[in-house]
This record gives C-alpha cells, structure tokens and sequence, in this order.
C-alpha cells in the first residue's frame, strides 16, 4: 500500500519529504492540493486523526489574514476552513492506509521512519 501526499510541488518542505521517501525507497502518490483540493469529509478524518491544531499552516498568508476569531474556532470551524482554502493546511499531509499519520516533515528521522515506512 502506497502513501498519499498531500501538498504542493513547490513546497520546500514537500520537496524536503519527496527526497525522503525517494531516498528510502517508499512508494507515494501524490495529489496536488491547489488542483485537487481535498473534501470536507476528507479532512474531517484526518482532523479526527491528528487535530486541528497541527494541521494548520500558521506561517502562511491565508491562516494571518482570518484574524482573532481563529483562536476561538472548534475543530468543525476548522474543518470548514481547510476545505474552502487548502493553503491553510500544513505541507504536506500523509495519508496511510486511508488515516492521517503525519503532517510537517519536521518530527525526528525515528517519528518519521515509525510513520511512513511500510
């Protein structure tokens, strides 16, 4: 069973990931969020999976410009917002055997390793 991707080609961080699972030689399919953005149900299971907390792209311009009433926001208003702009999602987002297992590519090579590799 391969891995889903989800990002965009010109993430460094996805780019970062592709190398990754390339260089440990891991089967990945990977789907363009910008062309292909993901559903509502879709990411309902993985906020159900992993939170709404970690999946949200803090350093991009789309999560600065919704202002305070974020900090307020229950996991249904962020999955709300996840659906209607996909660049408020954190790159890139890995989906195995249909359940969110990672996003970011940030955690140590051991986290990464235990969560990716098949």
């Amino acid at each position: 069973m391969s891995i889903k991707v989800y990002g965009i080609p010109n993430c460094g961080t996805c780019k970062k990931a592709f190398k990754w699972l390339e260089d440990n030689s891991v089967d990945y399919d990977f789907i363009n969020t910008k062309e292909h953005p993901p559903t509502a149900d879709m990411i309902s299971s993985w906020v159900e999976a992993l939170g709404s907390k970690p999946m949200r792209n803090t350093s991009g311009k789309s999560y600065r410009e919704i202002g305070e009433e974020k900090k307020t926001w229950t996991e249904e208003q962020w999955v709300e917002a996840f659906a209607k702009d996909a660049m408020l999602l954190k790159r890139p987002l890995f989906v195995k055997d249909g359940t969110a297992v990672l996003v970011g590519f940030r955690a140590n090579e051991e986290t990464i390793r235990e969560k990716l590799v098949i």
